[in-house]
């Protein structure tokens, strides 16, 4: 029986409102030691804010941090896994659309974690997945990565 990414994906998953400031998204960020936090309106997943849209979409190009909203800026419509997909499947996404994670929903398509490369590589143990999709990833320096 193939592994599931409910197995390996972090579930402990904190999200910002369409409405917050990019200075208070990015604070929670270093808070809480991560890349991305997911943008909900109530319990809909609207999109996703990364620490590279910041510095991209807002800092680069000028934009007040403080005046900035998370809506303005967010990675939409979101690629998504579910969470009974298996972690192979899931690692083909991530390299077919080029990104470093993914939210994972439930059936419902309610957010019920998130999953990262690092996930894939420490927790399957499978660093060479990992580094296929890495590999790939980062070919293409174009793409908004997530």
């Amino acid at each position: 029986m193939k592994s599931k990414i409910k197995e390996i994906m972090t579930i402990d998953v904190h999200v910002i409102v369409p409405e917050c400031n990019l200075q208070v998204a990015a604070q929670k960020m270093m808070n809480l030691n991560v890349g991305a936090l997911p943008v909900c309106d109530g319990e809909k997943l609207l999109g996703i804010v990364t620490d590279r849209d910041i510095t991209l979409r807002a800092v680069a190009s000028g934009n007040d941090i403080h005046n900035t909203k998370a809506r303005e800026i967010m990675s939409s419509p979101i690629v998504y896994c579910f969470e009974d997909q298996e972690i192979e499947e899931v690692s083909r996404i991530m390299e077919v659309k080029q990104i470093r994670r993914l939210v994972v929903l439930n059936q419902e398509k309610k957010l019920v974690g998130i999953v990262s490369l690092g996930d894939i590589a420490v927790k399957t143990g499978r660093d060479d997945l990992a580094g296929e999709i890495l590999e790939k990833v980062s070919m293409n320096s174009t793409h908004t990565h997530l």
